[in-house]
């Protein structure tokens, strides 16, 4: 299978390294600012590549989807910060029957853990006198705070009916890849769930893992569906 990496910073990097694990070969890079870049989102080059792997900018992504679906190329979405557009983007790959899977986060792990988040949020909405918090820790460079995926795991606790506040904090530091803990607190105990992310490794396994399942789809789907989480 052909891949398109769109960015080619960290990420988009490790992506390139690990998608012959996945029997991935990478078509090309675009990057304006990187030296490895081999086109622009328009080349013709492209014409034969399946996926397109997007972690660039909010601002990038509501030029690079429109772009990508007009020529049928699938498109994994991992840049955050671009849910404003999110009607337009929709609309683009619809029209032109194309597929994309978008996620704040595509670990795996983090994914599961959501819906682990879920089903504690729901057992505990009963239980007026436990509140709840949420904390996630990223790395300096990482420039949103709370992260998306921070917030996609709240509004999941939410939608499981926990409707007591949630109280959300952040921290950005140093070199972490990123760690999400979510917390109960009675009068006399508490319950805690951490995920801990090691390295990025996970996030482009499962970027790699969506690439492979969107190919011959159409539709705007996200990781529940990749791992088959939804119902």
């Amino acid at each position: 299978m052909r891949l398109l990496l769109v960015g080619y910073g960290k990420m988009g990097q490790l992506v390139g390294q690990l998608a012959p694990e996945f029997d991935c070969e990478v078509a090309g890079i675009v990057d304006p600012v990187s030296p490895a870049s081999t086109g622009t989102i328009d080349d013709p080059r492209w014409d034969d590549v399946d996926v397109a792997l997007d972690f660039t900018s909010p601002n990038a992504v509501v030029k690079n989807v429109p772009a990508l679906a007009r020529r049928r190329i699938a498109v994994i979405l991992g840049t955050t910060g671009w849910q404003a557009h999110e009607a337009d983007l929709r609309k683009a790959v619809a029209d032109a029957g194309s597929g994309i899977v978008a996620a704040p986060n595509f670990s795996t792990g983090v994914v599961i853990f959501e819906s682990i988040a879920a089903h504690a949020a729901r057992l505990l909405a009963a239980q007026e006198a436990f509140g709840a918090w949420l904390y996630e820790a990223h790395h300096a460079a990482k420039k949103d705070a709370p992260s998306g995926t921070a917030l996609k795991l709240k509004r999941a606790m939410e939608e499981a009916g926990y409707h007591r506040p949630i109280d959300v904090a952040a921290s950005r530091a140093g070199f972490i890849p990123g760690t999400h803990t979510i917390g109960f607190d009675g009068p006399s105990e508490s319950i805690t769930l951490t995920h801990t992310a090691r390295d990025r490794g996970g996030f482009a396994r499962g970027a790699l893992t969506a690439a492979r399942w969107i190919k011959g789809r159409r539709g705007w789907f996200t990781m529940e569906d990749v791992l088959g989480l939804t119902t």
